[in-house]
């Protein structure tokens, strides 16, 4: 039945369209006969205790020239849109997490959130893999750069990165006797005010950090490995990886099998899990990528798998 849907995501110009999995979201959704309406992070407003927001109609084409179209925007209430998709990127900063309260909102009145505005703001990325530490490789996360130091002694070589980033940005490769250690540290904490996260240097990376899509808590059955090129230690696909599709290990469903329930529980119903060798490092709520990817090299249509789950209603928790 067709639904009228609603996306917050960054500006629709500024993607690019033969890789945005937020693109073939709403291709999908359009083939479906649903309507679209399109916000950035500023069109969201409350008035009166009801979430608003400044929404246009958006027409998508498959095209990578040519992939959009706008309608006049205007202030309307979220009552009455059915589905709104949640996409916006990182960072998580406070305007984020103020979003999700104007969409836990619009969730009151009647809208689905997909994914869940509490699991957004809760499940930090970086943060929330920690739940399940029979998944992750020796991790340590702290303000006090003497701790963290602490820790690159007892491990030797490490990776450090900042808790709201995405993409490979700000993210550090040293090791214990680095000239340049105190200086990484400074600037990732900022001089002891803010937390950044320290994981023990996986050399299986060499073979790519690999993203698993989970749709309502199961594994698609391929994963994109995001493969460092050059002299660069960083897989992402922003920062230069190449991105070749392989199936799942069995430690890879081992891995899915131990936090799909709790992705379940929360709402979180589009999540990608970053996989290095044998070790979950990240679980990404946000805006999980890489669908378009394994749907051009595997013949899937990770899109239309999402909205057959979304139209039948949610799983139970």
């Amino acid at each position: 039945m067709p639904a009228t849907l609603a996306v917050l995501m960054d500006r629709i110009d500024a993607i690019h369209p033969e890789k945005d999995t937020t693109l073939a979201l709403l291709l999908e959704a359009q083939r479906r006969g649903h309507r679209l309406l399109y916000a950035t992070q500023g069109a969201l407003a409350v008035r009166d205790g009801v979430a608003w927001g400044h929404l246009a109609p958006l027409t998508v084409r498959d095209d990578r020239d040519d992939w959009f179209t706008l309608g006049a925007a205007q202030w309307r209430p979220f009552q009455g849109i059915d589905l709104a998709l949640a996409r916006k990127d990182p960072p998580v900063d406070a305007q984020f997490i103020y979003d999700t309260m104007v969409l836990e909102l619009a969730q009151a009145a009647g809208t689905r959130v997909v994914n869940d505005p509490r699991g957004l703001r809760d499940c930090n990325e970086k943060l929330f893999s920690l739940h399940f530490p029979q998944c992750c490789p020796p991790t340590a996360i702290a303000r006090d750069a003497a701790e963290l130091k602490r820790f690159v002694a007892e491990h030797g070589e490490v990776v450090l990165k900042p808790l709201d980033g995405m993409g490979g940005r700000s993210i550090f490769r040293s090791r214990h006797g680095d000239p340049n250690l105190n200086v990484i540290l400074e600037t990732l904490t900022g001089n002891g005010h803010a937390f950044a996260i320290a994981q023990k240097f996986i050399p299986e990376i060499s073979a790519g950090d690999k993203r698993i899509l989970m749709i309502d808590g199961e594994p698609v059955p391929y994963a994109l490995a995001r493969i460092p090129q050059g002299t660069d230690f960083r897989g992402n696909l922003a920062a230069g990886g190449k991105g070749v599709g392989v199936p799942l290990s069995e430690r890879d469903r081992w891995i899915a099998a131990q936090v799909g329930p709790e992705l379940v529980r929360r709402g979180l119903r589009f999540v990608g899990l970053d996989v290095i060798g044998d070790w979950l490092t990240e679980i990404n709520v946000t805006s999980p990528t890489c669908a378009r990817e394994l749907d051009a090299q595997f013949g899937l249509n990770i899109a239309g798998q999402l909205f057959d789950r979304l139209e039948a209603g949610a799983p139970a928790r």
